[in-house]
């Protein structure tokens, strides 16, 4: 018997899956289908039947849960024959203490033909592989600095205090010292001439942090972790060139994006990866900025706001973000340092940051959706308006008590 939709119904014919590794549970329903749900194993030949049974039924849509990266090969193969809905399993949770694959998969389909469900921004296929590209260079720089620090200890473990002395140890000076201690040179007036003008000045503590014990065993470890992190650099070096590749046909928008102070060609690419460019996806700018993780929470009850903490928002963007703020902050002149120095001597570093941060993704939202570059408003934009705001209080004040004044600028 064919089952009856008891609710306003949205969707005329869709599929709801239950998504797992080696399994998906699909069930159908809709005007003028039986309801059916049957069971296919993941691998590819078995998906292209799961598409052309979907497609023999005039399936238009399908909603699966976000399970892992399980969701992809299923995406990968229906994409191009169905208005896909994949979803935030949170956001779908069905009856406690009913819960089967079956009933899971019912559910969705409900869910979907009602129009209950909000879709997960999925961006098309070229930002998508941008986005791999940008996360995995992310992952190898993490790799990088790993190995940066474990570099750093095995010096400390052999009384060395380079680090004491130049800022980075990595540097041009900092590698020519690294590399004439592993070839045992220890002549100081030697070590001395590597150095450039301002390590010189130091010539005192850098003569206390020469000074260690080198063993054997040292030299392999530094050694060892010292090709490491060529490997991860030339790795990430290949990246940024397909990085590049790829990012031709976004060149206007990443161009755009670089007018905004703090943000660099990698920081531009990585935001580009994470939101594309097509701003519709998103209602509005608060809209982005709540997806993004990087504006206030919303928790009130009885009246009472309650927590107020960011939002866990998307987990690679937020990072990016931060960073590209820090950067900001340290740009003369700008708009966002100043933001950052009005609010950091009473909120602290970490929320001034997500201020500007916020700020940040509000301006990649208009750039990207009117395309127009980032237009600064000044560093003494806050500190007129307050002062504006000040006066005109003070006037309204005088005005209240029945005092007539003239204003005459200076």
């Amino acid at each position: 018997m064919q089952d009856q939709i008891t609710f306003e119904q949205v969707v005329r014919r869709g599929c709801g899956m239950d998504v797992h590794r080696d399994t998906v549970v699909a069930t159908v329903m809709g005007d003028g289908i039986k309801k059916e749900t049957r069971t296919f194993n993941t691998y590819t030949n078995t998906l292209i039947q799961l598409s052309e049974w979907l497609q023999s039924l005039s399936i238009t849509h399908v909603a699966m849960e976000s399970t892992g990266i399980y969701w992809r090969p299923i995406f990968n193969i229906l994409e191009e024959h169905f208005q896909i809905l994949l979803v935030n399993a949170q956001h779908v949770r069905n009856v406690p203490g009913h819960k089967t694959d079956k009933k899971d998969s019912v559910w969705l389909t409900k869910l979907l033909l009602s129009g209950l469900l909000k879709a997960s921004f999925i961006p098309p296929k070229s930002i998508r592989q941008l986005r791999d590209l940008t996360r995995y260079r992310k992952k190898l720089s993490q790799q990088a600095t790993a190995e940066r620090n474990r570099f750093e200890k095995v010096l400390q473990d052999a009384n060395f205090k380079m680090s004491n002395v130049i800022s980075d140890i990595f540097g041009l000076t900092g590698s020519k010292l690294i590399d004439a201690l592993l070839n045992d040179n220890n002549d100081f007036a030697y070590l001395l001439t590597l150095c450039h003008g301002r390590i010189k000045a130091k010539k005192d503590n850098l003569r206390e942090a020469l000074v260690g014990n080198l063993s054997p065993h040292h030299k392999f470890m530094l050694r060892a972790i010292q090709k490491n992190i060529d490997d991860v650099l030339v790795k990430i070096s290949s990246i940024n060139d397909q990085i590049d590749l790829l990012s031709k046909p976004f060149q206007v928008e990443l161009e755009l994006l670089q007018s905004i102070p703090g943000i660099n060609k990698i920081s531009a690419a990585c935001l580009l990866a994470e939101i594309g460019i097509d701003m519709e996806k998103f209602p509005t700018a608060l809209h982005l900025a709540s997806w993004t993780g990087i504006c206030p929470g919303n928790n009130e009850s009885a009246g009472k706001k309650m927590s107020t903490h960011i939002l866990q928002g998307n987990q690679y963007i937020k990072p990016i973000l931060i960073e590209c703020a820090w950067s900001a902050t340290h740009v003369k002149d700008c708009y966002l340092r100043s933001k950052y120095e009005s609010l950091v001597g009473r909120r602290g570093k970490k929320r001034a940051l997500i201020a500007v941060g916020h700020k940040i993704i509000i301006a990649t939202y208009h750039i990207l959706k009117e395309k127009i570059p980032y237009k600064d408003l000044g560093y003494n934009y806050l500190g007129e308006r307050k002062k504006k705001n000040q006066v005109q209080s003070y006037i309204d004040k005088l005005k209240n008590l029945g005092v007539e004044i003239q204003i005459q600028n200076n």
